[in-house]
Formats: C-alpha cells, structure tokens, sequence
C-alpha cells in the first residue's frame, strides 16, 4: 500500500453487529471488517444490547480493519460514525460504566406509557408539532425515562449521568483520553436527536418541554452538532490507533444511507432493505409535519442551525419474512431458494393470496400496534409456492403503501428509487418492486451505502472531498431496474393488499388479547 495515500474510517454500529470500512479517495472499499453481538431478551418484547460488548467490538474492527488494509494509523485522515438510532444507552459519566443494558429500537416495554400518551389528543399534539414524530415505543424519550425511573438511585444520582443513542456512547469512548481539549465528547448531531422524541426539529435544539414532559434532566443530554462539523467533535484515544485521528462525521444509519446515494437534493428517496425497511425521501430545507402516517425527521445537517429534512416511511419487517418462510414454516430451504419456487408459480402469480406480515404489528403509514400478520385468499388449489410469492409481494406492496403517501404529502414526484440493502442482491424480487411501484430502481453497486455516508460526512468535514458534486461523481451508480408491468395490474395486486391489511388491524383488541405478557 502506497504510504502517501490517504483513507477514511468508518464505523458502522447496527442493530446485529459492528462493521468497520476503510474508503480511499476514490470510493473504493479497502477494508471491511464485522463483528457480531448477542441479542439479549429479558422478557417478551424487551431487547437490549451490551454497551461494553458494543464498544469491545468497535475496537476490534478498527484494529483488523486496519492491519488487513496494511495501512498505518497516520494515512487515516478522518474517521465517521454511523448507528442504529433510537436505541438508548445511559452511562456514569466519569467511569464510562453503563448503568443498564441498551434499550434497543425494537424494545416495547414501554407500551403502557406510550398507548396512554397516544390517548390523549394534547400531548399528541405538542410531541408531534414538536419532533414530527408520532408518540411510539420505537423512539428514544419513553425509553430513557423507564432507565431513570426502573435502576435503583438513578434519579438520585442524575448529575452523574449521561445519556446517548449509540452514536453518542461510541464517540465518547473513542474519545475517552482525557489529555487534550476534546477528551469525552459528549455530543450527537441532528439525525440522532431527531431520533428521540426530544428535539425541536425546526429549531435543532432539545425541547426543555418535551424534556420536561417526559421528567428527563437536560444535564444528561449530549450536545447536537451538524452530520458533518469543520469543528472536529474530537480526536481518538491515541492508545487505539497510535495516533490521534478525528472524529468528525456522524449520521444516524438510515440517513448515512440516504447521504451515501447521494440524494442530496430535493426529490431524491432511497430505500434499504434488510430485516425491515426503511424509505426516506429528501424535501429539502423546510420542515413538512406528516399528516399521513409518515416521519419527519433531519435528512442531514453540514452547518450549524441549518439541515435538509426527509419524510421517512419505516416497515416493520420486510427481509424477515424471507427468515421466517426458511426457519419458521420452512417453505424453504435456503434464503437462495425463494427467487426459484416464487418463479415457479407461473401467470398465475399468487393465485389470489395475501400476506400481511404484521408479526409485531404496522408501521408506516398505518402505524397500528394491535395488528398481526395474516395470509388471506387460501384455497384448495393454494401450494406453498403461492404463499412464498404472496410474502415476496408483500414486501413489495408495503414500500408501495410508504412511496403512495410520500407523493400525496409531498406532491414531489419520486422518478426512480435507489435501493440497497442486503435483500436488494434478490434480482427477482427487486424486478417486482419495480413492477408494482412503477418506477425504475437504481441499486447501489457499493452493498456498504451506510458506511459510505459515514465516510462521506467524515471526510467532508477535513476537505478530504470538496463538496457533494465531487461525492455524486465518484458515487458509483448501480444497475438499473425498469417496471414492465401495466398499472392496471400492479394496481389491481396492491389494492387487493390493502383490503387485507385493513382486515388485520386492531386484531389484539378486537380478540381480547394483549400485544405482550404483562411484565
């Protein structure tokens, strides 16, 4: 490895593990490595994660990513930071010591809180006006105020403490040397804060408000800083590297995402596929409240006080039914498999079955707690093929239900849809979503987009790259995916969808039943 080249860090904290990739200028991948961590269920319906295992893993991929590129420390010029978002994580400030296990984003132990406040017309009112998002158990607030309210003297000991999405707990530790001004930051940026419940999204600033309504202390909040700060957020522990690099980029993972396709401007949407799905549509500067069961969220902020906003459509479960048909019902055999029996079904596609997959319940735009997952249209002459057909389609269908009410909110229209995501590597199933959507797809030729936003914001920040035009230049496009269905028969298939989707909702309540035991 040529010693005069220059490279960017970036690692990669998600919601099953820790990646760590190394970009040179050209955006090329030069190393990758990965490391898993365990999901911890205490009861149903709780996950949680190990901060320390977390941060044991962040460490190792940094030092194997590094030996396996042959690069040393002094050619890396800027490392980035992206992360599940929404999952908290509470620590004693001078030790750096968890006080309890991450709550994950998938954790709905505070259902109870979170139904009672969507109840009352108000404090619906007053979060939503305030964050753009609807009172749910997926984000952060509910999440920190259980930590405070459940571990023994946590409230006592509040000036101890500090709290942080996982972006922020990772920045802390790599900066954990305190021998120089920038020691612990304490920070996040405007994604993550969006993230929580908490911020003001118009003034990018926490609410003392919300703060207040939700009893949490504004002195264990970490400080919100643009995506990408010229004023570096701190230098690493010179004991992981050898050398102090900068820490200067910082995306929640599905605006990494975003900012890695570089859909910079107004209009431009991608969607990610993996255990869900998350679809995210640039709308620019000005802040759009959904009235159509979509998020308004931060896109990415690169000055201070200023931001792009996105509306954003996440589903709950999209990849997992591929899972669930090869390990639950064992339809099939292998993930490989699906794309050879749904082909088999011949014209008459799904033969008039539907599937909802609503295991956990609904997510964008239906937003429905109460509902369950569902196969309608079965027959005599149904075969398991037409239901593995039936589970791809309505993988399909959901991200249809999130781009049809980005268009009607938006009133932009959505010309192509970049994807990535390891579900997008299915060349079968992504020819469907473009049939049913109508709309070519672009899928992304680098499979690491988020850690390619980390690296992006990094890098921007030290003038590794000049600006966006150089990011969309050397951006590498993928193939592209064109529609060749007519629109009476995608629309035919996805109002059939939508019909059983309505027959799903409500179902816990309508049976007398409870999302999870009682704890």
């Amino acid at each position: 490895m040529d010693s005069s080249k220059k490279f960017i860090l970036a690692i990669d904290q998600g919601t099953t593990g820790t990646k760590c990739a190394i970009f040179d200028h050209a955006c090329n991948l030069i190393s990758l490595e990965y490391a898993r961590h365990r999901q911890i269920y205490p009861r149903p319906g709780w996950v949680e994660h190990d901060p320390l295992e977390i941060w044991d893993n962040v460490k190792h991929v940094i030092k194997a990513a590094v030996r396996k590129a042959k690069i040393n420390p002094g050619q890396i010029s800027a490392l980035g930071v992206t992360n599940q978002r929404e999952t908290v994580v509470v620590w004693d400030k001078r030790s750096l010591k968890p006080i309890h296990n991450a709550i994950v984003w998938q954790d709905v132990r505070t259902l109870a809180r979170t139904t009672s406040l969507s109840n009352d017309e108000d404090a619906t009112r007053l979060i939503t006006s305030k964050t753009g998002l609807p009172v749910h158990t997926y984000f952060s607030a509910s999440k920190i105020e259980w930590i405070l309210d459940n571990v023994p003297r946590a409230r006592r000991r509040i000036d101890e403490l500090a709290f942080g999405n996982v972006d922020s707990w990772i920045i802390c530790n790599l900066t954990r040397n305190a021998s120089h001004r920038k020691a612990r930051s304490h920070l996040t940026d405007y994604t993550n804060a969006s993230r929580t419940l908490l911020m003001d999204i118009q003034k990018l600033e926490w609410s003392t408000e919300l703060l207040n309504f939700f009893n949490i202390p504004e002195t264990i909040m970490p400080e919100i800083r643009p995506s990408s700060d010229r004023e570096v957020y701190g230098y690493t522990d010179p004991r992981l590297l050898g050398s102090r690099v900068p820490v200067c980029g910082d995306l929640g993972d599905q605006q990494a995402s975003l900012f890695g396709q570089t859909c910079f401007e107004t209009g431009e949407a991608k969607c990610t596929y993996g255990t869900g799905s998350f679809l995210l549509e640039n709308v620019g500067a000005k802040f759009r409240p959904s009235k159509l069961g979509l998020i308004s969220t931060v896109a990415f902020g690169l000055e201070k006080g200023k931001c792009n906003y996105a509306v954003e459509g996440p589903i709950a479960v999209t990849g997992g039914i591929i899972t669930w048909l090869e390990e639950n019902l064992r339809l099939i055999s292998s993930t490989e498999e699906i794309e050879k029996v749904a082909k088999s079904v011949g014209r008459h596609g799904s033969a008039g079955v539907y599937f909802v997959p609503a295991f956990s319940g609904l997510f964008s735009p239906f937003w429905d707690v109460h509902a369950r997952g569902a196969i309608f249209g079965l027959t005599h002459y149904t075969r398991k093929e037409h239901i593995v057909l039936a589970a791809l389609e309505s993988i399909c269908f959901q991200t249809r239900a999130v781009v049809e009410a980005m268009r009607k909110e938006t009133g932009l229209p959505l010309n192509e849809l970049k994807v990535d995501g390891g579900v997008t590597k299915n060349n079968y199933l992504m020819q469907l979503q473009s049939n049913i959507l109508g709309i070519p797809l672009v899928r992304a030729s680098v499979t690491e987009t988020t850690s390619v936003g980390a690296a992006f914001a990094a890098g921007l920040a030290i003038d590794f790259w000049s600006g966006k035009d150089e990011l969309r230049a050397i951006a590498k496009k993928g193939r592209v995916i064109k529609p060749s269905w007519s629109a009476s028969k995608r629309d035919r298939g996805y109002y059939g969808w939508i019909t059983a989707v309505n027959r799903t909702k409500g179902w816990l309540t309508e049976v007398g039943g409870a999302s999870h035991p009682s704890p």
